[in-house]
Formats: C-alpha cells, sequence, structure tokens
C-alpha cells in the first residue's frame, strides 16, 4: 500500500507539474510565435535549473524570448548587456568601504536575480565571462574570501550572435559547459511572421506577458523534476552514448560528465512535463540535441571534411542499442 500511495503521489506532483509547464508555455508562446519546440525545450531546461545559451542571427527574437520567459515567472529579472568594457565586480559585485559603518559593505552585481540574462554575451572579455563561471556552476559568487549566495532558482539565459565577429571573443569551453542546453530559433515561416508583424506594429511587447508562476512554484517544479526516476539501464544507455563522443576520432574533445548530468536532469524535466514520472530513452533523444552538441570540440581536419557535432552526435545515437525494458520499471 504504501508503494501504491508513492506511486500515486509521484504521478500526482507530475500532473501538476504538466498542468503549470501547458500554462507557462502557452502564455510564452502567445508573442513568441512559430517556434513551439523551442520555446518548450528552453522551459525544460529553466525547469531542470539549468542554464540556456540562445545562439542566432540578429533579429530572430533571442532577447524576446529570453524576455518572455521571464516575464512569465513572478521573480526577479536583472539583465546584463555584455560589452567590452564590463567589468567583472558589475557582474558579481564589489565591496565598498563605508565611512559612516567603518566598514567595508558588498554591494550585489547583476547576477543577484532569479532569471539572469546576459545579452550578446560573446563581447565581453575572457575576464568578464569568467566571472560567470563559479555562479552558474555553484549558485556563489566568492567576493574577497567571502561566498554570497544567489537567490534560488537560479537561472542564466544568455544570448549570442555567431555571424559578427568583430569586437567579439569565443566562449572557452569550461563556459559552455556550464550551459545545460545551447539553442537557436531560426527564422520563422511566413504565417509566423506575418503574426510578429502585427504584434509588434500593434504595440504589443513581452511587458505585456503576465506572470503565470511564481518563484516558489518553479522551485517546487524544480524539485519535482529531479525526483523523476530514472531507472538503471536508461542510465547505462545515456552513459554508453557520452562516453563513446570521447572516443570518437573526428573530436577533440567529447562530452564531459558534467554533460551527462545536464542531459539526464534535462530529460527528467521534460518526462515530468508529459506528466510523466520516470524517463525513457525516448525522452534522452529528445534532448540531446540541445544538450550535448556544444560540448563537442570537432578537430580541425573533421571541421574541413565538413563534419558538425550535430552530425556525430546522430552517428552516436544511431549506434548504441537502446534499452528495451520498460523504463519505469
Amino acid at each position: 500500500m504504501d508503494n501504491d500511495f508513492a506511486d500515486a503521489s509521484a504521478q500526482g506532483r507530475t500532473a501538476w507539474f504538466a498542468e503549470q509547464f501547458d500554462a507557462l508555455a502557452g502564455n510564452v508562446e502567445s508573442f513568441i510565435r512559430g517556434k513551439p519546440d523551442v520555446v518548450r525545450m528552453a522551459l525544460v531546461c529553466m525547469l531542470a535549473e539549468g542554464h540556456l545559451l540562445l545562439e542566432d542571427v540578429p533579429g530572430t527574437g533571442k532577447t524576446s524570448l529570453a524576455k518572455a520567459i521571464s516575464q512569465s515567472i513572478d521573480g526577479s529579472m536583472r539583465r546584463i548587456q555584455f560589452t567590452p568594457d564590463l567589468l567583472p565586480s558589475d557582474v558579481t559585485g564589489v565591496q565598498v568601504y563605508d565611512a559612516g559603518k567603518r566598514e567595508f559593505v558588498f554591494h550585489p552585481g547583476a547576477v543577484f536575480a532569479n532569471i539572469v540574462l546576459g545579452d550578446e554575451i560573446n563581447r565581453a572579455s575572457p575576464k568578464t565571462q569568467s566571472a560567470l563561471l563559479e555562479v552558474m556552476a555553484e549558485r556563489q559568487v566568492t567576493v574577497d574570501s567571502i561566498p554570497y549566495l544567489v537567490p534560488r532558482p537560479f537561472v542564466v539565459i544568455a544570448t549570442q550572435n555567431p555571424v559578427e565577429q568583430g569586437g567579439t571573443y569565443d566562449l572557452p569551453e569550461a563556459e559552455l559547459d556550464r550551459f545545460m542546453m545551447r539553442a537557436t530559433l531560426g527564422y520563422p515561416d511566413h504565417d509566423a511572421e506575418v503574426e510578429v508583424v502585427a504584434q509588434v506594429t500593434a504595440g504589443q511587447s513581452t511587458d505585456d506577458l503576465p506572470a503565470v508562476l511564481s518563484t516558489a512554484d518553479l522551485e517546487q517544479m524544480n524539485q519535482i523534476a529531479a525526483q523523476v526516476h530514472l531507472a538503471p539501464a536508461v542510465l547505462a544507455y545515456l552513459v554508453t552514448v557520452t562516453a563513446a563522443t570521447r572516443t570518437m576520432p573526428e573530436l577533440r574533445l567529447g562530452v564531459s560528465p558534467r554533460g551527462t548530468i545536464a542531459t539526464a536532469k534535462a530529460a527528467q524535466a521534460l518526462a515530468a512535463t508529459q506528466g510523466r514520472s520516470f524517463v525513457t530513452a525516448d525522452d534522452l533523444k529528445v534532448v540531446a540535441p540541445y544538450v550535448l552538441p556544444h560540448r563537442m570540440v570537432l578537430r580541425p581536419e573533421a571541421e574541413l571534411q565538413g563534419r558538425t557535432a550535430s552530425d556525430l552526435l546522430d552517428q552516436v545515437l544511431s549506434s548504441v542499442p537502446v534499452p528495451q525494458q520498460r523504463a519505469g520499471v
């Protein structure tokens, strides 16, 4: 009876999760037209408490998507416009001497928010970009040897333009690895673009979107997603997939253990959005193209041959046998 009650309780939690997710996705999609897959995967990333990198050409709605997500959450949001002269202290914060108190007082930087929008992140210097490494991995910043915790939940949504390279700096592998997912929006289809133009010319903006989820609800959803069952056979399948990338001759760098963990957490959140309390191999296959390719660094000769990380990932996924047993068992 106890096991039956626990299963019923788990199903009830994931059913509530799926209902909240649909409301959240519908709210964002009411402004971001024609991109339901990208919108929903971006929300899956957030519900797994992962960081998201949006990479696309100018004008495709990267910043609008990030703002629509943050506007839909009744929490704090800070925007950092990354520029070459941005300092690390602008991001993390700084200790300032207070003459009245005769002591140093910490002034929090822009990362002290539930959702941090890093716009054009690759325009900041490597020194400033490195200020994000600790907070993205550990949810804290250390200033003058004193650690300061950022609010929970905490999510970084960053954008970058892969086309215009003047005045930009490549994101190092250590920083890319801290982003759970990388996604592109692409150009909208005809009907979606008509709706977008009609919205904007009518004066609508992301500021008009209502908040449909509280930070308490979001934190609870993070906890529910983390409790979704991951069967040993499914976990073994995932590790086999990521480990296979480390021995591919075309790759200089394969997927790290952090990438394996990120895939598992994203699959847990995806399963919960569908009202399930267990992960299947199909869940892993759905999230893998968003979680793994940006962690796979090609050798120069492979790039000259026109190979891509996505192609190599498809090769691995097609070669690793899928577990036959039911994922929920």
